[in-house]
């Protein structure tokens, strides 16, 4: 495989508690990495949190099949199973977690945090429950990749407190999500590329409490037992209030292997940004987004869309130049970060023209049903799109309208071919 990931986690009591309820999993062979943080109190957090580390690990050791066909197979169909099985292995672990609850009335309300990533290939799984985090670093950046399930969260992202006001909050740990607790539970899933030089962070609320996400890239310098040890310490250092669970992933590539070209990856995700349908999209939106993109390669003098076909499509350029035509005739070049298609995601109506590739063009191609699936995965994000596209098309309207005006005007302005009225003399 073209990239090596290398990975260390530990997990420490912190300088408060008594007893740990955290369990983390590295299994590098199967490219498996899971931090659970448990509660329930007397031991039933710990109990939590192994079930469901030990349900996961099994349910995806059960489905390895189905991960290997997105691997070697991407499409549609794989990409939908593969995610499946990620999403279906945390629930197993709910299930199983609630009826020992329910069969042992001491254990009744456990439950357990979950991040569960799982490596398919060159890309990642990415499946959470709770508020662990996972960030993703890259070319010095950092992106949080995922969501905080708590009440204050939820007050945040309505607007009813501020970030400030959340650390202060005695509601900041109570969970709005958790394996266990109810015999089902939904999950967030993501699925990523990876590329050479990337590493991720997994975390419990025993470390992020402490580590504010802009300081991520400071403290996470190299994936490395080291590294693990750094930043328990630096929780500990702040407090160590909770148990501190740490997984620090780091990729590579291969010896005499093609390495996966991050300049690419991050190509990617900079056109799926570039289009300002997706403009006001988190990272995290956008890398979704960009799951469910296809890649595609024209030669010079392909026909990408041709003019009255049915379109069911948007295109974003990559890499390349491509042309426009309308009836034969070319009227429009587009580059990288250009894009055509968008109402496709709205209607099948017929193209409004051809476009043909100039240069050996690579473009991402988003289908309409791909998209309405994802929204309806993430109201969030689809009130998100839906909007954009509004004030798109309201902008367009408009546009529309101040030209009838403009031709209205213009006709008044011309001599009428109506004879004049008579007009005695003067």
């Amino acid at each position: 495989m073209p990239l090596v990931l290398s990975a260390h986690g530990l997990v420490d009591l912190g300088r408060k508690r008594k007893v740990n309820e955290d369990t983390i999993a590295v299994d590098e062979e199967r490219g498996v990495y899971v931090v659970a943080d448990g509660m329930g109190g007397h031991g039933n957090g710990a109990a939590a949190s192994q079930l469901a580390v030990t349900a996961v690990r099994e349910y995806l050791h059960a489905n390895t099949a189905t991960l290997d066909r997105f691997r070697d197979a991407p499409d549609e169909s794989t990409r939908v199973a593969a995610i499946g099985v990620v999403e279906r292995a945390i629930q197993s672990a709910c299930q199983r977690i609630f009826q020992v609850g329910q069969q042992d009335a001491s254990k009744r309300g456990m439950g357990t945090t979950v991040d569960v990533l799982v490596r398919v290939g060159d890309r990642a799984i990415l499946g959470h429950v709770g508020d662990g985090r996972v960030h993703l670093l890259r070319a010095g950046q950092s992106y949080r990749l995922t969501k905080d399930h708590t009440i204050v969260a939820q007050q945040v992202e309505a607007g009813i407190i501020t970030p400030k006001d959340a650390e202060e909050s005695t509601l900041r740990g109570v969970l709005t999500r958790a394996l266990g607790t109810h015999q089902s539970v939904q999950v967030d899933t993501l699925l990523f590329d990876l590329a050479e030089g990337d590493r991720i962070l997994m975390s419990s609320d025993g470390l992020h409490r402490y580590l504010r996400d802009p300081d991520v890239p400071a403290r996470v310098r190299e994936a490395s037992a080291a590294g693990v040890k750094q930043l328990i310490d630096f929780a500990n250092a702040g407090g160590g209030e909770d148990n501190i669970s740490v997984i620090l992933i780091g990729c590579a590539s291969s010896a005499g292997a093609q390495e996966v070209d991050p300049r690419r990856v991050t190509s990617r995700v900079d056109a799926v940004r570039s289009l300002p349908l997706f403009h006001h999209l988190t990272y995290k939106e956008q890398v979704a987004v960009l799951s469910i993109a296809q890649s595609r390669v024209y030669e010079p003098g392909t026909v990408i869309v041709r003019q009255g076909d049915p379109g069911q499509e948007i295109f974003i350029i990559v890499d390349g130049q491509v042309g426009v035509e309308r009836d034969g005739v070319q009227i429009a070049e587009l580059v990288s970060g250009g894009h055509f298609g968008e109402m496709s995601l709205v209607d099948d109506a017929p193209r409004s023209a051809s476009v043909r590739a100039l240069t050996r063009t690579d473009v991402l191609a988003i289908g309409q049903s791909e998209m309405g699936g994802l929204m309806r995965l993430d109201p969030v994000l689809a009130v998100k799109i839906l909007w954009t596209l509004v004030q798109a098309l309201s902008a367009r309207l408009r546009h529309a309208s101040a030209g009838l005006v403009d031709l209205e005007v213009q006709a008044s302005a011309r001599p009428s071919a109506v004879p004049a009225p008579f007009l005695p003399p003067r």
